[in-house]
């Protein structure tokens, strides 16, 4: 029997303008798809020029600049639509999509849907829902007592996952596929008899209790930042861009 972490799983990972959901933009973005472990992966690349300026401050990070974006980056408009239908086509052969920290890159592109293609990313998922797997939580809730940082590359380092070129959005994908498949065979005991689509569930459940977790702390710290519990997508906002 081939329990899900060997299996097929496919990736997502955008790099974007900042970390605001509701006004920020995606430049760029990968979906990686691996039919088993070990598989040669199938990569699929877009580059977004956003229309709006790009912060130094994301250039530093994911090292695109407005002007690499405005000569070689596609309009938003067909580059959402395209990534929504691969995403679609995903959920439409129950293969699993693994996204870390689902609820920025899903929320991110479901507004860019909204913005730019009068849509969301849910009408196209009518058919087939996602099955999302993401490693932030899932690590968080097996592994909860472990102190430290859980990034990406924290995570890498943690299960001994390889980090080529972080914070380049196909690295990063594959990068949390292999995390995806090393927190499965480490807790094998406690997940292999899950299917997908059940670990979906339990991760809105988790995710909502890490949520109200990390909103008492900074409750208790004076921080009046706000955590939203909700996965894998945040509900629109009625201001939203």
């Amino acid at each position: 029997m081939t329990y899900w972490y060997e299996g097929p799983l496919a990736a997502f990972d955008t790099e974007t303008t900042g970390v605001d959901v509701e006004n920020d933009r995606i430049v760029s973005a990968a979906l990686v798809v691996q039919d088993a472990s070990g598989a040669r992966p199938r990569v699929t690349r877009w580059l977004v020029n956003p229309g709006v300026p790009v912060p130094a401050a994301a250039t530093e990070v994911h090292g695109l600049t407005e002007e690499h974006l405005q000569r070689n980056g596609r309009w938003p408009a067909p580059v959402m639509y395209e990534m929504a239908e691969a995403l679609a086509e995903q959920a439409a052969v129950g293969r699993p999509l693994v996204v870390m920290n689902a609820p920025f890159d899903l929320t991110l592109l479901d507004r860019e849907l909204r913005r730019h293609r009068a849509s969301s990313l849910g009408r196209w998922l009518e058919r087939s829902p996602l099955r999302v797997l993401d490693p932030w939580v899932l690590d968080k809730h097996l592994d909860r007592y472990r102190k430290g940082r859980r990034t990406l590359t924290d995570l890498c380092a943690h299960y001994g996952v390889p980090l080529e070129g972080a914070h380049e959005a196909a690295a990063d994908a594959v990068a949390a596929l292999e995390v995806t498949r090393a927190v499965g065979r480490r807790f094998a005991a406690r997940l292999e008899r899950l299917s997908p689509a059940e670990l979906h569930t339990l991760q809105a459940v988790w995710h909502a209790a890490q949520a109200r977790g990390l909103q008492a702390w900074f409750a208790r710290s004076g921080t009046e930042e706000v955590v939203d519990p909700a996965w894998p997508l945040r509900p629109e906002l009625p201001a939203a861009a």
